[in-house]
């Protein structure tokens, strides 16, 4: 939700400058006459006041957003023992995914999605297989070496080991003709 009022203040606050910036370009180009002819001296300042404390006030938001630390980049894993708190990342996850998937023969093009839930990690394995491998019992065998695998490696729960088969690779044996 704050990303979303973030991103539309941002667009109200770019919105503001670019027509105080064309405004200001066409006043200096003699093309627009000035707002003191339209209104009075004690109305131009409260207006221009309140638009610059708004301006203001956002250019403080976005200047704080820019260098504040976010916590939520870098998706992790928290385990707690008796020892004390673990993180893993999801990408150190992909990576073992990817690692236990790779060997399983015929395999190859291994990309792996992790998505977090209450039961425990949903895995999604996309592969490209060879063209002369058993695709069901190739994706049975890639299922059950990435659950054990990982389980074994984090003690984090898998509850579901999802394999996606993209594509069949065509065979690149050439052979050799001799003359």
């Amino acid at each position: 939700m704050a990303k979303i009022l973030d991103r539309f203040l941002l667009f109200i606050y770019s919105l503001s400058i670019g027509i105080i910036s064309v405004f200001a370009i066409l006043r200096l180009s003699d093309l627009v006459p000035g707002l003191g002819e339209y209104l009075d001296a004690a109305t131009l300042q409260i207006t221009l006041l309140i638009i610059a404390a708004v301006l203001f006030l956002l250019s403080v938001r976005f200047f704080y957003i820019s260098i504040r630390r976010d916590r939520s980049q870098i998706p992790s894993i928290d385990q707690r023992t008796e020892y004390g708190d673990i993180q893993i990342s999801v990408e150190t996850i992909e990576n073992l995914c990817l690692k236990a998937a790779a060997r399983i023969r015929g395999a190859k093009d291994l990309k792996a999605r992790i998505r977090v839930t209450e039961a425990g990690l949903e895995i999604m394995i996309r592969a490209v297989v060879e063209g002369d491998v058993s695709i069901p019992s190739m994706t049975t065998d890639i299922q059950k070496q990435v659950h054990d695998y990982l389980q074994e490696t984090t003690g984090i729960p898998v509850s579901n080991v999802a394999v996606y088969i993209a594509n069949v690779a065509q065979s690149t044996t050439v052979k050799s003709r001799v003359e």
